[in-house]
């Protein structure tokens, strides 16, 4: 409050000043001298004229902000014609002219009747001019002059923002810049120090500075550590008047964080790390977890862990977990409790980036131990082997040995062993194994050609006699191939079912055959085959075999000339041997046929019968006559079945058009004596109104115009006239049915002796009409009856 007032006495004693010196000038500067120039004589007796000047003018002040009860003497008008009678009336005009500035007419006195404020505008242009006050007529020509609005401080500074945030590296040199700040005062920068200003740090020392006339930030302590405290809180103060007293201030405030560098190595909370694992465990499970702290953030504080030293080096690995920044210890081989106890390791950490401005703080890195102990289990028996094959020659006793298979407790409890063989791989039950000494034998005789191997699977159990009951016991499994060997115990046989031709005029020792052999058993016991004869057809006389010795063997001619008509065909038996031991043989017999060939030795027929049929008829005779045969016997089908298929007529006739029927009769006349109550319209067919009556089977192509004077019948038409019009126009029309029958009995009265025929009204009571009689009626009324008179059995059957 203290200062406020000082500044309130400050402007008062300026405004003071700025109005005194307004004053003066207006006295000194703002009169117009004389319109007419005194003489002056100069030289040679000449007569000198002073030139009449205008309006001298100097810019004109006025203070802003000025608050005083009475208005502002801005300045005063006058010009040298002005005898003070009142003649002369002054006029001002331009910018704020009679808002803002007034004039008094008579005296030229300019005053300011509002409060200016620099900062909005900053000056004002106005006119004046002198006229005569009873006629307006202009004394002088119109002046412009300047009224400039003069600065006092009345702003303080402001600052862009009110807030800034800012970063700045952790252990920065002093005097690194963080950041600037910048005020702005709208006072006038070209008048008095109103806008100059000075800035300050008003909090946050000692660890920063700004500096006065650019308002750049700085650090000022060396070593700041972000790890003992991340942000700092600066208030910035710029202050006008060249930071004197009385000037006006404005604030700001600064957050300033310190970003991490790497300056700090990772270091482990403990020396020595205690895991255990069981023997048990399969490579790739974890054993354990180790982590150094390291309080840098991000990438400065990303640590990486390694095995560098340890016994345990070959069974245990390490990697990193860089979402937790631990190191996984993990399994790498399987452990044997029986055969080591316990690992060491020494394990690593390292920061992953180095800043190599703080090398000199290092290293970055740091070990520990870490002592394993491995636990006993529970193991499975183990098999000397990963797997067997044994041997064992097919069509062997049942009870023969195949062989041994031995498995071991690794447990220091060494507990007996009992075997089993998997039954899914053993489903015909060949196998059987001791249970005690893993003994395997055969059950029943191996066959090799039918099984060549059998894969069997052996669990080894391990008995344990104290165990819980609910305990599952550990087992394991191997696999057992065991091959069957071969024995010869097949013969060889035709390798396809042969059946060989030889033509009618062969010559001797022609070759017309080859022949091979297989044989079930292996190669051993196969090949090489040995052809041959029987000893008691070895001088056969048609057929010679010959044996290639490359497996196969070749049957030959050895006579000329044979004849269907006395035999067709010849079985030759052949010994097959095969190279086994002891070797086996079999004979299988070939059939030779005897067959008709031409010159070149080609095939042209095999029957006994192709030379009775060359005295008959040729092929191509038997085909044609067979075809014409089955020419006959369709076109007969088809004459039967014409002949057989009944034709729906094309017009529907009079005794099956129930429609018409209907129609016909649906409504009463008075009798034959009655024919004017009639409407004769009602007998007119609703197709035939317009000339034209569908037929049943087609389609017409064309609709049937009604003759010309072949009109309907009025109402009062004879019945005879109106009858004899539509049979004629039947008669006429190609296209109709003979409707004239129909529509004579369509016409009943009151007064027929058959009464009415119609069921329109019996259909609207509940009386019960005995329809039978139309029975009697003839055939015309067949069809009424049949659907009148089935009334009942309807009923009853429903």
């Amino acid at each position: 409050m203290k200062e406020d007032n000082c500044l309130h006495a400050a402007l008062i004693c300026l405004g003071m000043l700025y109005y005194s010196h307004a004053i003066t000038t207006e006295k000194l500067n703002h009169t117009r001298p004389s319109l007419h120039g005194h003489h002056e004589k100069g030289k040679e007796g000449q007569v000198l004229h002073r030139s009449k000047r205008g309006w001298v003018w100097n810019q004109f002040f006025v203070i802003e902000e000025y608050t005083g009860p009475d208005p502002v003497l801005v300045g005063r008008l006058h010009s040298d014609i002005d005898s003070g009678d009142g003649n002369i009336k002054y006029i001002l005009s331009g910018e704020g002219a009679g808002i803002i500035f007034v004039i008094d007419d008579k005296s030229g006195n300019i005053h300011a009747t509002k409060t200016l404020d620099r900062e909005e505008r900053a000056q004002y242009t106005l006119t004046a001019q002198a006229v005569d006050r009873n006629t307006n007529r202009p004394l002088e020509p119109p002046s412009e002059f300047i009224v400039k609005v003069q600065d006092i401080n009345d702003n303080p500074p402001e600052f862009l923002h009110e807030n800034y945030h800012a970063n700045v590296p952790e252990r920065s040199n002093v005097g690194t810049s963080v950041i600037q700040v910048t005020a702005s005062d709208a006072d006038d920068p070209t008048y008095g120090n109103s806008a100059k200003l000075v800035y300050s740090i008003l909090e946050g020392q000692p660890y920063f500075s700004v500096e006065a006339q650019t308002g750049i930030i700085r650090t000022a302590l060396p070593n700041m550590d972000r790890e003992a405290k991340e942000e700092y809180h600066v208030v910035i103060q710029a202050k006008d008047m060249g930071g004197h007293m009385g000037g006006l201030s404005g604030t700001t405030k600064v957050t300033i964080t310190l970003t991490d560098v790497n300056d700090n190595p990772p270091k482990f909370p403990q020396s020595v790390y205690q895991m255990s694992v069981s023997e048990a465990a399969v490579p790739g499970e974890e054993v354990g977890r180790v982590k150094a702290k390291d309080p840098d953030i991000g990438e400065n504080g990303l640590v990486a862990y390694s095995i560098i030293d340890g016994d345990g080096m070959d069974m245990f690995e390490i990697t990193t977990d860089y979402e937790t920044q631990e190191g996984v210890v993990k399994l790498k081989k399987v452990l044997d409790f029986e055969t080591k106890k316990s690992y060491s390791l020494k394990v690593e950490a390292a920061n992953v980036h180095i800043d190599p401005k703080f090398i000199s703080n290092g290293p970055f890195k740091d070990t520990v131990t870490v002592k394993i102990s491995v636990e006993d289990a529970d193991e499975p028996p183990v098999f000397l082997k990963p797997s067997y094959i044994f041997e064992v020659q097919e069509n062997a006793a049942s009870g023969t040995v195949v062989g041994k298979v031995h498995a071991k407790d690794p447990d220091a409890a060494n507990s007996a062993i009992r075997y089993s063989i998997d039954r899914h791989t053993d489903l015909e039950r060949y196998f059987i194994i001791n249970a005690e000494d893993g003994n395997i034998k055969t059950i029943k005789a191996l066959d090799r050609e039918e099984i060549a191997w059998h894969n069997i699977s052996v669990f080894a159990v391990e008995v344990l006699l104290l165990a819980p009951v609910d305990k599952q016991h550990q087992e394991a499994k191997v696999p057992v191939a065991i091959k069957v060997v071969d024995v010869n115990d097949n013969a060889p046989k035709f390798a396809a079912a042969y059946e060989a031709f030889v033509c009618e005029n062969a010559r001797s020792n022609q070759q017309f055959i080859t022949i091979s052999a297989d044989d079930k058993d292996d190669s051993a016991n196969g090949p090489r085959f040995i052809f041959s004869l029987p000893p008691e057809i070895i001088h056969n006389p048609n057929f010679t075999l010959r044996d290639n010795r490359d497996n196969t063997a070749s049957v030959l001619v050895r006579r000329e000339g044979f004849s269907r008509q006395k035999q067709d065909l010849y079985l030759l038996p052949i010994v097959i041997s095969d190279g086994g031991l002891p070797p086996m043989s079999s004979t299988n017999t070939l059939t030779i046929r005897v067959c008709g060939c031409d010159s070149n030795g080609s095939l042209l027929s095999c029957n006994a019968e192709a030379y009775i049929l060359n005295a008959g008829l040729s092929t191509g005779a038997l085909i044609a006559i067979l075809a014409c045969i089955v020419i006959l016997l369709v076109i007969v089908v088809l004459f039967v079945t014409l002949k057989r298929q009944k034709k729906e007529p094309l017009i529907v006739f009079e005794e099956e058009d129930v429609r018409e029927n209907i129609i016909t009769y649906d409504d009463e006349g008075g009798g034959e004596e009655d024919t004017e109550a009639f409407d004769i319209a009602t007998l007119q067919n609703p197709d035939g109104i317009n000339g034209f009556i569908p037929r049943k089977d087609i389609k017409p192509e064309y609709q049937y115009m009604p003759r010309p004077g072949l009109r309907p019948a009025p109402n009062s038409v004879d019945v005879d006239d109106f009858i004899n019009t539509r049979i004629q126009e039947a008669d006429n029309d190609p296209t109709a049915p003979p409707y004239d029958s129909i529509q004579i009995y369509g016409y009943e009265g009151r007064g027929s002796v058959a009464g009415s025929l119609s069921s329109l009204e019996s259909a609207t009571t509940d009386s019960d009409l005995d329809y039978d009689y139309l029975q009697n009626w003839g055939p015309r009324f067949k069809k009424l009856a049949d659907l009148y008179g089935s009334k009942d059995t309807f009923d009853d059957d429903s």
